[in-house]
């Protein structure tokens, strides 16, 4: 991998990317108010069945799909796949989550100029947007190979939901890195999966994600928007 290819993946997964992803828990604080995560051995399970379950059959081979389409800017395919990707959340507050962060991340490529103008007017065009469809268009424009965007995206989504057990279970840091360190093959089985996934494979069934999500919304007290 270039360096430039690795420094500009970094930035995409860091925490302190302006997007606002430290605010959402993406239904781990519903599960641990159902108690279905308790500490840390139950937050490693539950993090490892989303990446497994959710983000590899999903969000995942969505984000690739993305990519491509960015690179033939297919503008036509990036807006309905956009589309079902919005209609696939399963609760209102999944539905802003990604929203919200797809609409950060595009405002920051478009302050940053990224890209060139033809795509750049496409994605102004993508209104809402969702964030895998942002985070494919920062990526292709960085010149990152799909493989390692998707273990960059991977590893964020698990580094964040690690961070957010550390405040809502709560865990100690020890107890967090370990749980990162747990998934690192997680993620390279993850990205493989997304990767031989086709368009019509994509499957974004969760049922208790979806319910979970839903009960979060009207929690009593919750640290996180999701």
């Amino acid at each position: 991998m270039r360096i430039a290819e690795l420094t500009a993946l970094l930035h995409l997964a860091s925490p302190a990317l302006p997007i606002g992803a430290f605010s959402y828990s993406q239904g781990l604080e519903a599960a641990i108010e159902a108690q279905h995560v308790v500490d840390a051995d139950t937050a490693r399970d539950w993090i490892a069945s989303g990446l497994r379950d959710v983000l590899a059959r999903g969000e995942l081979p969505f984000l690739a799909h993305q990519m491509e389409r960015w690179r033939t800017h297919d503008e036509a395919g990036l807006a309905v796949a956009n589309s079902d990707f919005l209609a696939s959340r399963e609760s209102a507050e999944l539905r802003r989550e990604t929203e919200q962060m797809g609409w950060s991340l595009r405002q920051l490529c478009t302050s940053l100029e990224w890209g060139d103008a033809a795509r750049r007017a496409t994605l102004d065009r993508l209104i809402p947007i969702a964030q895998p469809t942002a985070f494919a268009y920062a990526a292709f424009t960085q010149n990152a190979a799909p493989d390692a965007t998707l273990a960059a995206y991977a590893f964020s989504w698990v580094e964040n939901q690690a961070a957010a057990a550390l405040k809502a279970v709560p865990l100690g840091q020890v107890a967090g890195q370990r749980i990162i360190v747990a998934l690192r093959e997680a993620i390279d089985d993850a990205v493989a999966r997304a990767l031989a996934t086709t368009p019509d494979d994509i499957n974004t069934f969760a049922p208790q994600l979806g319910i979970l999500s839903a009960r979060h919304e009207s929690q009593y007290s919750r640290l996180f928007r999701s």
